[in-house]
């Protein structure tokens, strides 16, 4: 699905390894795409390189879902981890791979859980799209991961979906990393099944999701 004028778009293409068996044989068999949407090509799920532009979007999506968790902390204070919630209703076909990467996030990070909810900070969404899945924001605490139907039956669609999400979490791209760093996408090849973040990537969600919240939530002078 193509977002609006006003919607910031971070097109975080992956170049991962084949796909889960749950995962649709073939991108006509799948649901219906999106209005407006375009059939993906193997050029955009190939190796992504990204560009400054979509990182400060990125960035933007991280930071609005963010302002949401810190609203929810100052309702609650004390509470140890933030919750942030989603909406999986609109991508019915990936259901087991946002069940799982919430599982691999929520083992992996102490300062920050994801839990699905009817009325999300941030939703799921499928379709066909010549970019490839990516996040998009509106600015204003509520954005979506885009699940590309083809992007997701040449790659490991767990791995697609930790990686998206690992994006709402506050990690940017790496793609000179190793297959052990999730957010490494394509950069390893198509070989790459794995669908974890490493210890330096958990860390670097934990001390966001600790710093950040604390200048979310740091008087205006």
């Amino acid at each position: 699905m193509r977002p609006t004028r006003t919607v910031l778009t971070a097109v975080l293409g992956l170049g991962l390894a084949a796909s889960l068996g749950t995962v649709p044989a073939t991108a006509a068999s799948a649901p219906a795409a999106p209005s407006g949407a375009s059939v993906s090509t193997p050029a955009s799920i190939a190796k992504y390189a990204g560009s400054a532009e979509e990182a400060v979007n990125n960035k933007a999506f991280f930071q609005a879902v963010m302002k949401a968790a810190a609203a929810k902390r100052a309702a609650t204070p004390g509470i140890k981890a933030v919750t942030v919630t989603y909406t999986a209703s609109s991508a019915p076909t990936f259901r087991s791979q946002i069940a799982r990467s919430t599982q691999i996030w929520n083992s992996s990070v102490n300062n920050v859980k994801l839990q699905e909810g009817s009325r999300g900070d941030f939703s799921y969404r499928e379709g066909n799209d010549a970019r490839g899945s990516y996040a998009s924001t509106d600015g204003h605490g509520r954005g979506y991961i885009f699940l590309d139907y083809r992007q997701n039956q040449q790659y490991n669609s767990t791995r697609v979906v930790a990686h998206e999400t690992g994006h709402v979490l506050g990690l940017p791209d790496h793609y000179s990393g190793p297959c052990s760093e999730l957010m490494s996408g394509g950069g390893p090849g198509p070989s790459c099944q794995n669908t974890n973040p490493n210890a330096q990537e958990r860390a670097r969600v934990d001390a966001l999701w600790r710093n950040g919240l604390v200048a979310q939530l740091a008087p205006v002078s």
